[in-house]
């Protein structure tokens, strides 16, 4: 059994241990992993993947480490990721995305060194229909180091692009760079699309994850805003024609920038966001049978409820300086509907412009086609309108 503690300064360490009992044993501490490779037949470890903005694969067999740098050398330019193998290493599955590519698979002769391509996830989309796709590094007001994703339209000079702030959902979640489905719908229709990795992200390290603590519409919040503040910078984009999307916390996020803060986006779209803090809180204890645990973590991250009004964006809706659309799913058992029917109704009885679209019969994940397809066309009919590209 492999498992990971998390110390008193959010830092994980892992252990392994013999599911007959006995003292765990200490692997691996203070490294972000994002996936662990065990062999099907021992059980036993054998190798890692680091999160981060440069991730690692790390193999504890020396011979396995070669083939593998070798392997993701060849895929430079990509994010390759090893998916399965056989058991001497002789054959290997590898999956890659990034510039250029949708997402393809591999199938690699380790002894050969020939990888054979299976499958394109997107055969419909051409190499040059993607657009390029980059890693952001900036600085937050207060001097904390971040980055983001850069997605960039194919066909256009970079160059004062109109841009759409795609922040992730989660908050414990981060972005990378490779292909996004969204993004790309984004760039297809000559936007830059910026997934900035705020603090409370994960993929760096325990102590930037916790940094997001209490910082729900606050510094959070302002994360997202200072990487479009580098973007106008550096020349990439307009300020000027910024738009913020995003779904769950990212929802969260876009009802916030354009309620919280003000001045910095021509519209918001939020797809299963968060608009009521309070009701959140509540909501989610009362589903959890007043888990003591759930209690824990949810002030942890939120901070203290006496609080929770001053960065609900629905208690701001008069203060709503461009247009919203509300997408959510009628079903969503994660953010529940009533999130976007309360911040319809604040922005109606405020006289604000706002759109809500239900999603019938859909859940939080957007888990059927259809509602995806129209989600996304919703979302890029609402941004043309307020913030066309050209």
């Amino acid at each position: 059994m492999i498992y990971a503690i998390e110390d008193e300064d959010g830092a994980s360490h892992w252990y392994e241990a013999p599911l007959a009992g006995g003292q765990g044993t200490e692997i691996l501490n203070e490294v972000g992993i994002d996936r662990l490779f065990v062999d099907r037949n021992s059980g036993n470890m054998i190798g890692y993947r680091t999160q981060g903005e440069t991730p690692r694969t790390v193999m504890d067999n020396p011979a396995y480490q070669s083939a593998i740098t070798r392997i993701f050398k060849a895929f430079a330019g990509r994010e390759a990721h090893l998916i399965d193998w056989t058991p001497d290493f002789s054959n290997v599955l590898v999956r890659t995305t990034g510039n250029k590519d949708s997402g393809t698979w591999y199938l690699v002769d380790v002894r050969a060194k020939r990888a054979d391509p299976i499958g394109n996830e997107r055969p419909a989309i051409a190499p040059d229909q993607v657009g390029a796709i980059s890693t952001v590094d900036y600085k937050a007001q207060d001097g904390l180091e971040m980055d983001g994703v850069l997605t960039l339209p194919p066909g256009r000079e970079a160059r004062n692009l109109p841009v759409i702030l795609l922040p992730h959902g989660g908050p414990a979640a981060h972005d990378k760079a490779e292909f996004d489905w969204w993004a790309q719908a984004f760039a297809s229709r000559g936007y830059a699309v910026f997934q900035p990795n705020f603090r409370g992200s994960t993929g760096r390290s325990d102590t930037f994850r916790h940094a997001g603590d209490g910082q729900w519409g606050r510094k959070m919040q302002s994360d997202i805003s200072d990487g479009l503040a580098e973007l106008a910078k550096r020349g990439l984009v307009d300020p000027r024609r910024a738009c913020i999307v995003g779904a769950s916390y990212g929802g969260y996020a876009a009802l916030a920038g354009v309620t919280l803060q003000q001045g910095l986006y021509r519209c918001a779209v939020s797809v299963a966001g968060v608009a009521d803090l309070k009701l959140m809180y509540s909501t989610d204890i009362r589903e959890s049978g007043d888990s003591k645990m759930l209690t824990k973590s949810l002030r942890e991250q939120l901070g203290d409820p006496k609080l929770y009004d001053e960065v609900s964006p629905r208690r701001f809706a008069s203060r709503a300086d461009a247009p919203v659309l509300l997408i959510h799913g009628k079903d969503d058992t994660v953010v529940g509907y009533k999130q976007s029917q309360v911040m319809a109704d604040a922005l109606k009885d405020a006289g604000k412009p706002y759109e809500l679209v239900a999603l019938t019969g859909e859940d939080h994940w957007l888990s059927r086609e259809e509602t995806r397809k129209r989600m996304l066309s919703e979302a890029v009919r609402f941004v043309q309108k307020y913030n066309p590209a050209d």
